[in-house]
Formats: C-alpha cells, structure tokens, sequence
C-alpha cells in the first residue's frame, strides 16, 4: 500500500495585490479514494498527474484523469477531486493569483469548460513545478522572479496542448491566426537573412500549405511580401540614412547580394535606389 506523503512551500515574497504572483506549490502523494471537496477556491491552482489516477469535477465538466495530465481549478468554481481507489494519483501542483492572472489562463486556451490536457510522456511540467519548489525553499527574494518564469513555462506547453491540438490550423479564426503569426515574424525578422523554409518549419507547418493560405488571406505569395517587406523598408533607410551606403542599406534589410536589392527595388518603384534617394522629398 502506498504511503500518504505532502509536501509545499510558500513564496517568501507576500504581495497584497499584484499583476501575477506565484503562491505556493506543492507535491503529495495521495492515499486511494483520497478526496478533496466540494469547496470554492479564491485563486488559480494548476495540478500534473505524475502517477496513478483520479477525477475533476467542475461546475461544467468531469474528467478522468492519469500520469500525465494537467487539471486546474479556476478560482469561485465548486470543485471536487479525489484520487482512484486501486491507483491513487501522486500529483503536483501551483498555485497563483493576481490581476493578470485570468489573462494568462484565458491565453493558454483554458476555459470554464475546458479545464484540463494532456501534456504526454516527454513534458516538461514536473520537472518545472519541481523547480519552484526548491526555488521556494531557498527563501531567496529572488524566488519570486523565477516562480513567475517558470509558471510562464507551464502556460507556454499548456497553450501548445490547448490552443494548438491540431496538426494544421483548422477554421477561418485558426487560418487568421496563422497568417497573423506568419506576418508578426516577417516583420520582426526582415533584418536578418531568413528564407521561407525557416519560417514555416519554426511555425510548424508545411511550406506548401502556409503558402495558400497567405495568399488567399494577403493576395500575395509569403515570398513577395516579404520581399516587399524588406524593399519598403530599404525607402525608409534611404530616406533617412544618407550616410549609409546602397550595399550597407540592402544588408540592413536582409538582403546579402547589393545587386540583386537594386533589380528587386527597380522592380517594385520603377527606379534604382540611388535615384530614389536623390528624387526623395527633402533631398538636394
């Protein structure tokens, strides 16, 4: 029979009211039938199923769970728990609140109704609710940074579970969503000389896919947006940049090979870009 164990520790830090804090967390391993509630919580608590089994029930849902999945109580919900009678779960968990903590749920992809995920064999949750503990039990002031790392850790493989289950984006909200993460990385990367491969194999799709969905949502290809990108930011530089030469302004924006800048902006403006300088507005 296994032997009931419980172990927490608490933030050394105490805050009345913040934007998110860390509380406490905790590992324990429980005894069969080992129940917990009905009762009302007034704050988040997220729990990893290491071993064995069990059931959460919400005001909206029931779920069975086991090694190796994640549950959370959202705080004024009546809840209950309780572990299995033949294989009661040792579980570990944290516990946080604050004004933004709601947000940080909600971005995860947690809902009233959707309450708990499997994370698989190979997460990284217990190791990192494991390391807030012992961060806990150096009672360093610094515990409270790392407590908020490492639950951003936690909501970042939750979000990956919840938010993005399927292998490809599925729905016009899906399909946006994509599009919108494909143009926030073309704009924050233009510097540098990326290609569409990197793109799609960092966002996890396929190039082939990525590439119709762009184009039916933008009107154009991922290639020539960001092409076009990079050549509208090159006018900005030539602008405003007159000590910097035409092969310094083509690397600044990504593009390796000066000549090939200077085809491509003729392509789209009609002029080189020394004309385009020399003809810009406030130039002598």
């Amino acid at each position: 029979m296994l032997q009931e164990t419980y172990s927490a520790a608490a933030n050394p830090e105490v805050f009345e009211t913040s934007d998110l804090h860390v509380l406490f967390a905790g590992e324990s391993q429980t005894s069969a039938d080992h129940r917990l509630g009905p009762k009302v919580y007034d704050y988040f608590l997220l729990h990893f199923v290491e071993q064995g089994k069990g059931s959460f029930q919400t005001e909206f849902a029931y779920y069975s769970l086991s090694a190796g999945d994640c549950f959370l109580i959202q705080p004024d919900q009546l809840v209950s728990y309780a572990s299995d009678k033949l294989e009661p779960w040792r579980y570990r968990w944290i516990a946080f609140a604050g004004d933004k903590a709601a947000e940080l749920v909600q971005r995860a992809g947690f809902t009233p109704q959707l309450a708990a995920f499997s994370s698989g064999s190979a997460s990284a949750i217990p190791e990192i609710l494991e390391s807030v503990l012992q961060v806990f039990r150096t009672r360093k002031p610094s515990s409270h940074l790392a407590s908020l790392g490492y639950l951003h850790l936690i909501m970042a493989e939750a979000e990956e579970k919840l938010v993005r289950e399927s292998a490809l984006p599925t729905g016009e909200s899906g399909v946006q969503r994509t599009v919108k993460q494909m143009i926030h990385y073309m704009s924050s990367q233009y510097a540098h000389p990326i290609s569409i491969e990197q793109m799609c194999s960092s966002l996890g799709y396929n190039r082939a896919y990525l590439s119709r969905i762009f184009k039916r949502t933008t009107g154009l290809t991922p290639v020539t947006y960001l092409l076009k990108l990079r050549i509208d930011k090159s006018r900005q530089l030539l602008r405003e940049r007159p000590e910097l030469s035409i092969e310094q302004i083509s690397a600044s924006v990504g593009l390796t090979d000066a000549l090939y800048f200077s085809r491509q902006f003729r392509r789209f403006h009609g002029e080189s870009p020394s004309e385009y300088r020399r003809n810009a507005p406030g130039q002598s």
